[in-house]
């Protein structure tokens, strides 16, 4: 954990929210400069910040996230701006975030193999050229249907709950493989890889 404050308010903050390492009175530019060390070292690194302060961390970090009632400056260098005051609307982004992924890759392999099979039976004379063109026309109209649909309401019930150390989803936003990085009122604190 990285923070301005007070040696006896960092220390106070990081036994409080279990931070195995932390250093206060930290400037501006030595945060910017850990979180270059960071990505220098092969970590992905997002910031989280809400001031003027954070502004040059944010610039160099891989994913800059600003609170939409901070500082205009940090939400304008910010490539995301949050409106939640709870860090762990992190974690609901970031399973929406992997949903979406997951479903580009799947319409992605879906559109390759069915119009390739398209392809080939119409070379093949099996398919006419106006099945084939209605097939094309019907799977691109399935996909589009598929992508507007909401996949997120299973996850609802597990998101919506306050995430305690106990929680699932805890354990996922600490335990993710890329080191990440939030800072929130002057706080600036980092999960550890586990493998």
């Amino acid at each position: 954990m990285l923070t301005g404050d007070s040696e006896r308010t960092a220390a106070a903050i990081a036994a409080q929210v279990g931070v195995d390492e932390y250093h206060a009175e930290v400037l501006p530019e030595d945060k910017a400069h850990f979180v270059e060390e960071e990505r220098a070292a092969g970590h992905t690194v997002i910031m989280l910040g809400d001031g003027i302060n954070d502004s040059p961390a944010l610039s160099a970090a891989n994913v800059g996230i600003a609170i939409s009632d901070g500082a205009a400056i940090a939400r304008e260098i910010a490539d995301v701006t949050i409106a939640a005051e709870n860090l762990f609307e992190l974690v609901t982004l970031r399973q929406l975030s992997s949903s979406l992924m997951n479903r580009i890759h799947s319409n992605y392999r879906f559109v390759i193999g069915f119009n390739g099979s398209l392809i080939v039976l119409g070379a093949a004379g099996i398919l006419l050229p106006a099945q084939s063109a209605m097939l094309h026309n019907l799977s691109t109209l399935g996909i589009s249907l598929r992508s507007m649909t909401n996949r997120r309401h299973g996850n609802r019930a597990a998101l919506r709950g306050s995430l305690s150390r106990e929680h699932p989803a805890y354990d996922k936003a600490i335990k993710s493989k890329a080191r990440s990085c939030l800072y929130r009122s002057g706080l600036f604190a980092c999960s550890r890889e586990t493998q």
